[in-house]
């Protein structure tokens, strides 16, 4: 019992430092990067469809993205998705593949990045503290209800405690590295 709520607990409080991790790998920095077209969205004959399952993505220099789309017809709609896209970057077309040079960024837009960043962390410690919450009301029921004893309990709290405890430093220490690697030029 307590060692199922608390596994159940520590599965959801993963998620959430994964999510995490994905939230900030879309974020922006000074350079650029295939995690940055993750959430990118083409329009192929009718359906959205990830941009990563219609061309390759690599980055030549610090700077540079080339995106070679496997089907030549989709070239229009992958360059539009990505000016309409919030990064901000405009694609050139040489008919085969899109060339996108990545602005140097200005103090202002690493602020905002790095703001966008702290909410997104924010929602992960959130949904942390959630799952600890759900899970000490799970255990809370079980005292009450006689099924394990208050000691156990408390063990359990305590170590569910440290658990989120583990988790938010995470999403802390994530957090520290995305801000440093934003406001680093």
């Amino acid at each position: 019992m307590i060692d199922e709520t608390l596994l159940d607990a520590e599965e959801h409080m993963d998620k959430s430092v994964a999510v995490a991790k994905d939230n900030f790998a879309g974020i922006r920095t000074g350079q650029a990067s295939a995690s940055m077209f993750a959430p990118i969205l083409v329009d192929y004959y009718g359906a959205p469809t990830p941009l990563q399952q219609l061309a390759s993505i690599a980055t030549p220099e610090a700077r540079t993205v080339l995106i070679s789309p496997f089907d030549a017809g989709a070239l229009s709609n992958i360059e539009k998705a990505l000016r309409e896209s919030d990064l901000g970057v405009s694609p050139t077309s040489d008919g085969n593949q899109l060339r996108i040079v990545m602005p140097q960024l200005t103090e202002e837009r690493r602020k905002e990045y790095v703001k966008v960043a702290k909410s997104k962390a924010e929602e992960a410690r959130v949904s942390v503290r959630s799952a600890r919450r759900k899970a000490k009301e799970t255990l809370d029921a079980a005292v009450k209800n006689g099924d394990i004893g208050q000691d156990e309990g408390a063990r359990a709290e305590k170590e569910l405690d440290a658990l989120t405890k583990k988790h938010v430093d995470e999403i802390d220490a994530l957090l520290a590295h995305k801000e440093s690697e934003l406001l680093a030029i």
